[in-house]
């Protein structure tokens, strides 16, 4: 497979769910080499770059409405199993290769393409990291993305904690680049909005029980009943039966039928960039939300009412002045940000954002430039993790060298259509099984 020769660079951007998705496109477009790109969806801006998509089928994969509510637009957007992602990639040549997986599913590809381009003098480049803040399981995601030429950290306190991590176990940490989220942008805010609106942006991981759920959504009612003069709107990421990065078992939009809800309250979806345009005050657990709101300078909240825990994500944000309680709230507190720890998280609210993803350019640009690149090397290995590595490579179907396993899904063909329609079915009755058959059985077990 020869490097690409025309001018054009060509990306291929491989997600396994919506906001991975938003997070990949949005990343090949801000380190494609060229000029500093400004805030907002994939419009053109880079000339010369294109992008294709590859969406990992399992539990997540995004619908046709999540991929629609993202807003970021591709050449190409197809669905794929992991082996015809790499018989992909073994046949077209791409510049630059995006992994926005699970550290799982990164491992896996980089052994993949490290055998489909094994013996190329020329082979893309690998780029991966994390589409948010990172606040579990820090070294164990970390590994499982060495090998990948850029691994981005998304603040100057991430990448630190990323070289520490590859350091203390003796990897190359060369791969560790500073960037910062490449969705963050949008309107500075310029004071109070008439009516006067109040956001709270849920995840659908944490809290993961029904009584926590149903205390929020408790407390938000009550804070729109308290306050009639003021807009309150519950920002949810996906409508029932649809998936994003983490399963979601108790939906909100179903919690919340049994409150009665006062007028002022409502339920919004759509892009978080478009809702903080109208935002006063920004409320949540600890989503990347908080994070996008104070780019803008938003007032944002990140509730203590249930703790600060690793467990709900919250405990990133001590010391940066937010950690707030509905108590604080209801009677009119707007928390004001520390502006060191706001700028040791990638948050760059000083007109500096454009040119957060420069030095990945740059290091992207040079690999392009040299005549060769060394073959991907992962920590991982069969040396290395003989106990753990097969298992992660199993799960997609590659056995320890990375080739297919033996009686692994057709990989040399395109999917036929009766293959397609089972694969959809398969996935809705995951979905279900995820939102409706779980929890019952769990009360059950609980009588």
């Amino acid at each position: 497979m020869p490097p690409s020769t025309t001018k054009s660079l060509r990306i291929a951007v491989l997600a396994d769910s919506d906001t991975r998705w938003k997070w990949g496109a949005l990343t090949a477009d801000r380190i494609a080499p060229g000029p500093s790109m400004e805030a907002g969806p994939r419009g053109g801006a880079q000339v010369g770059l294109a992008l294709d998509g590859f969406l990992l089928r399992g539990r997540a994969t995004p619908t046709a409405r999540q991929l629609e509510e993202v807003g970021v637009r591709a050449d190409s957007l197809r669905e794929v199993t992991a082996l015809e992602f790499l018989r992909a990639m073994a046949q077209t040549s791409y510049d630059i290769v995006v992994l926005a997986l699970v550290g799982g599913g990164v491992q896996a590809m980089l052994h993949g393409l490290a055998r489909v381009w094994d013996g190329l003098e020329k082979r893309p480049v690998v780029v991966t990291g994390y589409v948010g803040v990172v606040y579990e399981k820090l070294a164990d995601g970390l590994l499982l993305r060495h090998g990948a030429d850029l691994v981005l950290a998304n603040s100057r306190q991430d990448a630190e904690r990323f070289r520490a991590v590859y350091e203390g176990v003796g990897a190359d940490a060369s791969s560790v680049t500073e960037v910062a989220l490449p969705f963050l942008g949008g309107a500075a805010y310029e004071g109070e909005h008439d009516p006067y609106t109040v956001v709270f942006a849920v995840q659908p991981s944490v809290p993961d029980n029904r009584r926590d759920r149903v205390y929020l959504l408790e407390r938000l009612v009550g804070h729109a009943r308290l306050h009639p003069e003021r807009e309150v709107l519950l920002k949810l990421r996906s409508r029932p039966g649809e998936h994003t990065t983490h399963i979601e078992e108790l939906p909100y939009q179903k919690l919340i039928q049994r409150l009665d809800p006062p007028a002022n309250f409502r339920l919004v979806y759509g892009n978080m960039g478009e809702v903080l345009d109208r935002t006063d005050l920004l409320v949540t657990i600890s989503s990347t939300a908080a994070l996008e709101s104070l780019h803008r300078r938003v007032p944002t909240a990140v509730l203590t009412d249930l703790g600060v825990r690793e467990v709900l994500g919250n405990h990133h944000f001590v010391g940066s002045g937010c950690l707030a309680s509905w108590d604080q709230l209801d009677a009119g507190h707007r928390p004001v940000p520390d502006e060191e720890w706001v700028a040791r998280q990638g948050v760059v609210p000083d007109g500096s954002y454009p040119h957060a993803f420069d030095a990945a350019r740059e290091r992207i640009a040079k690999l392009l430039a040299s005549p060769e690149r060394p073959p991907l090397t992962p920590y991982y290995t069969p040396v290395t993790a003989p106990g753990y590595l097969p298992g992660i490579l199993a799960r997609h179907h590659l056995g320890p060298d990375g080739t297919p396993l033996p009686g692994a899904p057709a990989h040399d063909k395109e999917p036929g259509p009766v293959r397609q329609i089972v694969r959809r079915a398969a996935r809705g009755a995951y979905r279900h099984g995820v939102q409706r058959v779980a929890p019952v059985i769990r009360r059950m077990g609980e009588l």
